[in-house]
C-alpha cells in the first residue's frame, strides 16, 4: 500500500494513501461532536443539587436528574450533596462503622479536655450532624466549611462547658449542654451565611481524665451512698409518721367516741329521772311501789338464797343455819 508523508512540525509523519484530508476532518468533526455532547449534558443524583457556573459566576441552580449546558468549559457544574449528612467527630474518631464499631485508639485530647465552670477537668467527646441547606452559600460564601464548623463547635463546646459543673456535664445536664451548643453554633452559622444547617450535636461520653478517675469514682460512691442513707431515712420517716398519725387519730376518734357516749347516757339517765319525777308527783304510791318493784326484780335474782318471813316474826336467827367457821 502506497503511503503519503506529511511534514508536521519538522517531524515527517507516513499516512496510507487511503486516508487523505477529508476522512482528516470528518475524525476531527466527530471528535469534536462527541466533546460537546459530553460536555453540554450532565446528571444530577437523587441526594444532589447542581451549582452552575458561567465563566466561574454563578448562574443558577438544577435538581436531580438529566440537564444540559453550555460546553468547552463555558458552564461549569458543581454537585453539591443537599440531603446527605454529614458527621464531624470530636475527641475520638471512627475507623469503621458497623455492628462491631472499631475506633482509633489514638487520643484527641487536644479537643476533648475541657475546663468546667467549678474548675475541673473533663474530657467531652461529642459528635455534631449536619446537612447543606444552601448549595449556593455553601460554594461561595466561605472557603474551608467543614473546617469553619470543626472550629466554631469546638468553640462552642468548650464555653458552654464552661458554665456548668463537672458534675452537671458527667450527668444530670448532659443533654442540656447538647442543645445550647447546637442552638449557639447554628446562631454563629447562620450569621457567617455559609448555607448550614446544624441537625443533631450529642455528647457521646464524657469522663475525668484518666489520672483523676480513682479519685473521681471514689467521690462518686461516697454521693451515692450518702443518697443511698437520705433515701433509707425518708423511708423510715414516711413509715413512722403516717403511722403515728394513724394512732393519734384512731386515739381521737375513741375518745370523743367515748365522750359522745357519756354525754348521751347522762342526757338519758337525766331525761328518766325528770320523767320518773313527773309520774311521782301525780302518783306517789304507786311510783314508790314501781319503783321497789323495779328494784327488787334487778336484785333478787343475784341473791343465791331467799328467806321470805311473815312480818309479825320477831326473830330470824332460829331460821338461819349456822355453820362452823361462821358460815351460814
Amino acid at each position: 500500500m502506497a503511503k503519503k508523508t506529511i511534514n508536521i512540525g519538522g517531524e515527517t509523519v507516513e499516512i496510507p494513501s487511503g486516508f487523505n484530508s477529508r476522512n482528516i476532518l470528518f475524525v476531527i468533526v466527530g471528535i469534536i461532536i462527541l466533546i460537546l455532547l459530553f460536555s453540554s449534558f450532565y446528571t444530577i443524583a437523587a441526594d444532589e443539587e447542581g451549582v452552575i457556573q458561567q465563566f466561574g459566576k454563578y448562574v443558577r441552580i438544577t435538581q436531580p436528574g438529566l440537564h444540559l449546558k453550555l460546553p468547552f468549559g463555558i458552564e461549569t457544574v458543581k454537585k453539591v450533596r443537599v440531603k446527605h449528612v454529614f458527621t464531624s467527630e470530636f475527641g475520638f474518631r471512627t475507623l469503621q462503622a458497623g455492628q462491631r464499631t472499631r475506633y482509633s485508639q489514638q487520643k484527641y485530647t487536644d479537643e476533648s479536655l475541657m475546663l468546667t465552670g467549678d474548675l475541673n477537668l473533663a474530657v467531652v467527646e461529642w459528635i455534631v450532624q449536619y446537612k447543606i441547606q444552601d448549595p449556593r452559600e455553601y460554594l461561595f460564601n466561605l472557603r474551608d466549611v467543614k473546617e469553619t464548623i470543626r472550629d466554631i463547635s469546638e468553640a462552642m463546646m468548650r464555653k458552654v462547658v464552661g458554665d456548668y459543673s463537672v458534675t452537671e456535664v458527667l450527668t444530670t445536664n448532659r443533654r442540656e449542654v447538647a442543645l445550647i451548643t447546637k442552638e449557639k453554633l447554628q446562631e454563629i452559622l447562620d450569621k457567617y451565611n455559609c448555607g448550614i444547617l446544624i441537625t443533631m450535636v450529642k455528647l457521646q461520653d464524657v469522663n475525668p481524665p484518666d489520672k483523676v478517675k480513682p479519685a473521681f469514682n471514689e467521690v462518686n460512691q461516697a454521693k451515692q451512698e450518702k443518697e443511698r442513707m437520705i433515701n433509707q431515712a425518708w423511708q423510715s420517716y414516711n413509715d413512722a409518721i403516717p403511722n403515728a398519725r394513724g394512732e393519734a387519730n384512731k386515739t381521737i376518734q375513741k375518745a370523743e367516741g367515748y365522750a359522745i357516749n357519756r354525754i348521751n347516757m347522762a342526757r338519758g339517765d337525766s331525761a328518766n329521772f325528770v320523767e320518773v319525777w313527773r309520774a311521782y308527783r301525780y302518783a306517789k304510791n304507786v311510783t314508790k311501789e314501781r319503783l321497789y318493784l323495779e328494784t327488787m326484780r334487778e336484785i333478787l335474782p343475784k341473791v343465791k338464797e331467799k328467806f321470805i318471813l311473815d312480818e309479825s316474826q320477831e326473830g330470824v336467827l332460829q331460821f338461819l343455819p349456822l355453820r362452823k367457821g361462821g358460815e351460814k
